[in-house]
């Protein structure tokens, strides 16, 4: 399959620290309300239980992590013996994260009345809004066993609203997609979407009308699907799903992000363009459960950004590893080939090579670029001059 890719950025879960392991004690303690939860404990303490449950997974050196703490612990006091909340170390125990699709900190999954499909947490982050969240949540859990339901709280895409009034959008998942849309007759359109996004909410509605009034009309010829692009950026990433907003947070919430920058289409062609992808999910996969995140960049597309890691005009392809709490980066000076780019990164886990200050000391400005389409370059049309006004006679009189 092409791994036809947005000409901007490349997004594929995975990080961790650029310059050196660093040691940090758990956000939470014993004499908390909130209970520490482990793999050895997990299954016994929430999967097995009939009570409400809202976990936070979270990673010690994560700035947001460390600024929800106060507020969790509130959320936790005031939830005591009304709804359990807990808290798992996913940087600690990666296992635990990646059984949940954990790709960012922190994530927050309601496990309700089905343990094996928790929802995801999209509100805000104050200790009131987490209660009304886990309220709201119990008074589902209460009218589902009312119901005699067993399942959770819809059937649907998690963290979108209630599932009947969207019922005929199929969600869509890294491991569903190639079998129902690469392998179907059928003609789909794909909504790669972000729960916590605004404008992903406000098409929601319409989506969810357009896919019903779609499969009426062609008689189920033409299926409307969705895929949360937070949960499954294996597959966001084979497509280029990204904006800004994704590219920062892939890059803020991990301790690591690897940036490649790669030339120009009309240099490589399409065939070219995607030996270097290939090479690049082949390494993303390697390292997939280290949590690291990818990005990558067409040669000149984001000039501010060449330009902060110190890439800009020359050197195609080139690579960074930016540590986005730190606002440092490391470049890679070998080659860009698997064998080059996996010593680079070695290097960087074990503390080893050298680092540089960001440019600005901040994330840079993201332009808004047309994803790739998965072709060959095209010259720019240039107009045609017309010379049919021109008298050369009068030129001939100016000449010296």
């Amino acid at each position: 399959m092409n791994p036809a890719v947005d000409g901007m950025f490349l997004v594929i879960p995975g990080l961790m620290s650029c310059t050196l392991f660093i040691t940090v004690n758990g956000l939470y303690s014993s004499s908390d309300d909130v209970i520490e939860l482990t793999p050895s404990n997990f299954n016994r303490e929430v999967i097995q239980s009939d009570s409400l449950w809202l976990v936070e997974f979270y990673a010690p050196w994560c700035g947001h992590c460390q600024r929800l703490t106060p507020e969790w612990k509130k959320a936790a006091t005031a939830l005591k013996d009304v709804v359990k909340v807990g808290a798992v170390d996913a940087d600690k125990h990666q296992s635990l994260g990646g059984q949940y699709g954990v790709q960012g900190f922190p994530t927050i999954k309601i496990f309700g009345s089905n343990k094996n499909k928790p929802e995801d947490y999209q509100g805000g982050r104050t200790g009131e809004a987490i209660v009304d969240a886990a309220l709201s949540a119990l008074r589902q859990l209460v009218k589902d066993r009312l119901g005699g339901w067993g399942s959770g709280y819809s059937s649907g895409k998690q963290g979108r609203g209630d599932s009947s009034s969207k019922k005929d959008v199929i969600e869509l998942t890294d491991d569903s997609f190639d079998k129902n849309v690469l392998d179907s007759e059928d003609v789909w359109m794909v909504e790669f979407y972000a729960p916590w996004c605004g404008h992903c909410k406000n098409l929601e509605p319409e989506w969810a009308a357009a896919a019903t009034e779609v499969k009426e009309q062609t008689k189920g010829k033409v299926k409307l699907a969705a895929v949360d692009a937070t949960v499954n950026q294996v597959l966001a990433s084979r497509y280029g799903i990204i904006n800004e907003d994704i590219a920062k947070k892939t890059c803020e919430e991990h301790q690591l992000c690897v940036v490649a920058v790669l030339p120009h289409i009309l240099d490589t062609g399409a065939a070219g363009r995607n030996s270097y992808l290939e090479v690049l999910l082949k390494l993303a996969d390697k390292y997939k459960k280290k949590m690291w995140g990818w990005l990558w960049t067409e040669a000149g597309a984001q000039s501010e950004l060449e330009n902060a890691l110190g890439i800009g005009g020359f050197g195609y392809p080139a690579m960074a590893a930016i540590n986005a709490r730190k606002m440092k980066f490391a470049l890679l000076k070998g080659s860009f080939s698997e064998q080059g780019i996996n010593e680079f990164l070695r290097e960087l886990s074990f503390g080893r090579g050298s680092t540089a200050p960001v440019g600005g000391g901040a994330f840079p400005a993201i332009s808004t670029r047309e994803p790739w389409d998965g072709k060959d370059g095209e010259l720019p049309v240039e107009d045609d001059i017309d010379l049919s006004d021109v008298e050369l006679d009068d030129l001939e009189k100016d000449e010296l």
